[in-house]
């Protein structure tokens, strides 16, 4: 039989036909095994002859081999990994020939693998003195970084990012038996749920330096929400008793996430950088579009190592609040300060208009030798608006910390807020953050805007927008009356605008480039917010333009958000499901009245219903293989033609159903011919509605309950109507139709 140690090669698994010359040999193997699989060792178990006194046989497993056995009343419990995990290798000795075979071996875990994280495992730390060395284990360290992270090529040379760290060593400044509590509460946390995340960063001493954890909700939050991510490091910099940094993102309820949490030791550029790296390893390795943070150059080199594709931005609440405290020495002149700097930031239309004023205020206030100062233009295009065409922070950068998200976790934290009550209320502030979601999703289904003016803009999207946007969009649209446009300048397509914004008593320019559908506004209300401002609105009305460009409608901020396919290409088919479902509901109800009123006529309707469900499957049919076979399937239906239009009615508007039914109360039957009047005149306005292909289910679950409802309303006509009964079928009808908008009345 051959005998194998295979200590070179970690990637071989045991063996039947291996052999070993020691137990301790075969300990090693399978601690070599271990680290290449991702999973820390133990040995479980030995046994001696009692002949010879020597050893005969031994069990190696994973440390989550077992269940936990904790006494009750152990006075300082220490947390268990164990979890019952079957995974094990037993070997025992030949008494032929002292060699060592695998009696058996158990490859399944019942837990996640950690290849990437191995070397956290008290089994495998390296404990050579040589090895140990300061120096080799940096430059091994640097290499382990670049080749995990290779794919994300860094800028620059690590070595000299960690060069001069003199604060390598320090630890985690927690209160008596904190670090206990936090690694029980991580430990707990995963074993509630397999998918929660944690890493732990140990200091040179083996003393926790820094922690980061994640739960599989932020997870599945940074998948649809992490195009732009604050990472918020207030409670640290300002001496909170727990060291606490956030990583914030908004979903499209404009509500914040949570996308990870931290305790930190330091403000170094080795902290940031293993902080960044294992955020980036928690979520998939895909860093975001942009990343917003305090100004700090540390946390600027880890940004630029680990997530070179990244936008790195100041958040704009930041700079401001420092100021106060920064400049302190000016603060006789802090209003007139205030008053200059602000139009510095706000009103300056181009780069040319921000220098000038700039230098300006430097002089007024003899500001050419405050280094702050200085950075602040150094650094002016990571926080300057006019630097910052096209950039969306989706209102993640605000003017004050108190309107911005990241100040959700101010009513829970205090600056004397311990790390045990933290702990303690983690789950609570979960579950508020969870409950405030949960609601924004209920009333996104049940309570829908109404129209306030009838502006095609507010029409096109009071159906995409989620409700939270449209309502914010809807004030633009409407403070748009309240603007006055002058021409500027033109040059090739782009001509440039004057606008006078007598609400706000203020002038904003705005440019306008029509053949690439660009708009640009000097208030920055895309950048910051993510939705144009009144300024553009008029613009592009009085240009002629009448639908937002499908570029300036950002998906995070749609009913859509959570799909996985891009909905720019897809408005005009979305909107025109919605008007053609409309007439067909209002259609329903008049051939509901006009069908139940004989027996013939009854029959006509049924029969007309079952022939136009059998076309309507069989035309539907048809597109979804068309599509999915790769050919353009558009199909002109013939004798419908679309609505909404002019002046007909908003899609789910409710009221004119409710005043029809309170009509055909007291004559138990309403006059269907002037309805059917408005029904007709309607749609044969101008117009052509085509076949759209198969809405995604990501689009909130909406348009999947239309077709439901559509096929429940255009069937309840088949059940045998009684005349007298004709009214309350009616008002049912009308309740199912917009039962997600507005709850049934008991009354």
């Amino acid at each position: 039989m051959e005998s194998t140690v295979a200590m070179g090669n970690s990637n071989v698994e045991p063996r039947d036909d291996m052999e070993f010359d020691s137990h301790d040999a075969a300990y090693e193997f399978y601690k070599e095994y271990a680290k290449s699989a991702g999973f820390g060792t133990a040995k479980l178990s030995s046994r001696r002859s009692r002949a010879s006194k020597e050893f005969i046989d031994a069990k190696f497993s994973c440390i989550r081999y077992g269940n936990k056995q904790q006494s009750d009343d152990a006075i300082n419990p220490r947390p268990s990994p164990k979890i019952g995990c079957k995974a094990s290798m037993h070997v025992k000795r030949r008494s032929s020939n002292g060699k060592w075979y695998i009696h058996s071996f158990v490859k399944e875990h019942n837990h996640e693998l950690l290849p990437a994280q191995v070397h956290f495992f008290r089994s495998h730390r390296n404990v050579d003195p040589l090895k140990n060395d300061a120096k080799v284990r940096r430059k091994k360290m640097l290499a382990s970084v670049s080749k995990q992270y290779g794919a994300y090529q860094f800028s620059g040379n690590l070595e000299n990012l960690f060069r001069n760290q003199h604060d390598r060593g320090r630890s985690l400044t927690l209160e008596e038996g904190g670090a206990q509590v936090l690694l029980e509460f991580l430990v707990q946390m995963q074993e509630e749920n397999p998918k929660f995340f944690y890493s732990v960063d140990l200091n040179e001493e083996h003393r926790l330096r820094n922690v980061f954890w994640i739960d599989a909700k932020g997870m599945d939050n940074y998948s649809n929400f992490g195009d732009v991510v604050s990472f918020d490091t207030t409670y640290f910099t300002n001496k909170y008793k727990i060291p606490l940094v956030l990583f914030i993102g908004a979903n499209h309820h404009v509500q914040p996430t949570l996308l990870g949490c931290a305790l930190i030791a330091d403000e170094t550029v080795h902290t940031f950088i293993w902080l960044m790296r294992t955020w980036c390893l928690a979520m998939g390795g895909r860093g975001p579009r942009i990343l917003l943070s305090d100004q700090n150059d540390n946390i600027k080199a880890a940004v630029g190592a680990i997530f070179p594709d990244t936008g790195h931005y100041f958040s704009l609440w930041s700079i401001l609040e420092k100021i106060p405290r920064r400049l302190e020495y000016l603060s006789l002149w802090h209003d007139a300060f205030m008053a200059k700097f602000t139009k510095c930031i706000y009103r300056s239309w181009t780069e040319e208009q921000f220098e000038h004023r700039w230098w300006k205020l430097i002089e007024k206030f003899n500001l050419r030798e405050d280094e702050w100062v200085q950075s602040l233009y150094e650094n002016r295009k990571l926080w300057v608006p006019a630097f910052m065409r096209d950039v969306s922070f989706a209102s993640l950068s605000t003017a004050s910390r108190s309107e911005s998200m990241n100040s959700f976790f101010d009513k829970y934290i205090q600056s004397e807020t311990s790390l045990r009550d933290f702990i303690g209320q983690h789950k609570l502030i979960l579950e508020d953050w969870y409950e405030e979601e949960a609601k924004a999703n209920f009333d996104a289904w049940h309570e829908m805007p109404e129209l306030k003016s009838p502006s095609p803009f507010e029409k096109q999207m009071l159906l995409i927008y989620t409700r939270e946007i449209f309502k914010k969009f809807q004030v633009e649209v409407l403070g748009a009356a309240a603007c006055h446009l002058k021409k500027e300048s033109e040059d090739g397509t782009s001509i440039t605008y004057a606008v006078k914004d007598f609400d706000a008593n203020q002038d904003f320019m705005v440019e306008w480039d029509a053949l690439r559908s660009d708009i640009y506004c000097s208030c920055h209300s895309f950048e910051y917010k993510g939705y144009l401002c009144r300024h553009a609105i008029v613009v592009l009305q009085m240009s002629g333009v009448f639908n937002i460009p499908s570029k300036y409608i950002l998906q995070r901020w749609t009913n859509a958000a959570m799909s996985r396919h891009s909905i720019s290409e897809r408005m005009e088919d979305v909107q025109a499901k919605v008007r053609r479902y409309n007439d067909l509901c209002r259609r329903a109800i008049i051939l509901g009245e006009e069908g139940s009123l004989t027996q013939e006529s009854y029959n006509i309707a049924v029969g007309a219903i079952k022939e136009a469900l059998k076309q309507c499957a069989t035309v539907n049919v048809t597109c979804e293989t068309n599509l999915r076979s790769g050919s353009c399937a558009t199909l002109a239906i013939q004798g419908v033609n679309e609505v909404c239009q002019g002046n007909s009615l908003a899609a789910r508007e409710l009221m004119p159903y409710s005043r029809a039914a309170q009509t055909s109360k007291g004559s138990k039957r309403a006059d269907p011919g002037k309805e059917r009047e408005s029904i007709d005149n309607a749609s044969n306005k101008k117009g052509k509605v085509t076949l759209e292909p198969e809405i995604p289910n990501g689009a909130q679950g909406v348009f999947h309950q239309m077709e439901l409802l559509e096929k429940f309303i255009l069937n309840i006509y088949l059940m045998h109507l009684i005349v007298d009964e004709l009214e309350d079928m009616i008002i049912l009808s009308l309740c199912v139709r917009v039962e997600y908008s507005y709850p049934l009345d008991n009354d």
